[in-house]
């Protein structure tokens, strides 16, 4: 079974979550696809036994050698990527979008397109079975062309170690990241917190899970900072037959896990949170 775990906005609790799942199982592939801020492998510290590169695009690198300073690129580039400073014409690298025109019409051949390759994608082991995660480098883009490659791995890991269970942490938001985390899989769970911008952005989420036709279900975190607010979410849910699985108090032990790199239910499997995450899992599984 594959499942993804979401949220609308960051600071929900997703991750904390995702990683109590995980080691509720004995044996489980976790696939941490938030590759602009992949925490898990921080928390799990698992032993690595691939790295693999990722090209995620392409950018312009001037020849210096043989740039004549002509111009004739930065009148053709849409994105504002090329600039003149001191009599020298420059690439602005978080502008370039890669498309290859500049070394196109330059007429000393003076530019080189060449790929980005900073992006990595890990697979290794942990405690409670295998796992994969990426990381997009500072300014490369295509997050969800790495998603996709931590997630055909994961399946692939699966498959090979004979492992059932696919956990995914996704990316908070709905772009093409989140999107790329949710796609084909069993389940959805979308964490969220009982705020204004929380329920918004529950909305916005059920909405994309809607339009891929997934079995999607809610977990109401920290419900009881705002009680009013968290019945709103659930009267929400239930007009749109949305079950709500879980709600969590908020519970400081929480923040004391994750310091000490455990999960809650590995921390605290005793405490009050620890049973009610259990209780969701075995509803979901």
């Amino acid at each position: 079974m594959e499942i993804a775990i979401i949220s609308g906005k960051g600071g929900t609790g997703k991750s904390s979550i995702s990683a109590a799942f995980a080691t509720l199982q004995k044996e489980v592939v976790l696939a941490d696809c938030d590759v602009d801020a992949a925490n898990l492998y921080l928390l799990f510290k698992p032993v690595c036994d691939e790295e693999h590169t990722i090209i995620t695009g392409q950018k312009a690198v001037i020849n210096q050698d043989k740039c004549i300073a002509c111009g004739l690129c930065i009148d053709y580039c849409r994105f504002d990527a090329i600039v003149e400073e001191e009599n020298r014409v420059n690439i602005v690298e978080t502008f370039c979008d890669g498309c290859l025109l500049c070394s196109r019409v330059c007429p000393q051949e003076a530019i080189d397109i060449i790929d980005e390759d900073k992006s990595r994608m890990y697979a290794g082991r942990f405690k409670n079975g295998r796992m994969v995660y990426g990381r997009l480098a500072p300014g490369e883009e295509n997050t969800g062309k790495l998603v996709s490659k931590v997630r055909d791995k994961a399946k692939q890991i699966a498959k090979e170690y004979g492992i059932k269970d696919i956990i995914i942490d996704g990316p908070p938001g709905i772009g093409c990241s989140a999107i790329s985390s949710i796609t084909g899989v069993d389940a959805v769970v979308v964490v969220t917190e009982p705020t204004l911008s929380g329920l918004h952005d529950l909305k916005r989420t059920l909405e994309i899970t809607a339009g891929f036709n997934l079995k999607t279900s809610v977990i109401i975190n920290k419900y009881d900072i705002n009680e009013e607010m968290s019945s709103k979410i659930e009267e929400y849910c239930a007009q749109n037959n949305i079950e709500v699985v879980g709600k969590y108090p908020f519970d400081p032990l929480v923040v004391r896990a994750m310091v000490n790199c455990q999960s809650i239910t590995d921390f605290a499997p005793d405490a009050e949170i620890s049973k009610l995450i259990k209780k969701t899992y075995r509803q979901l599984s």
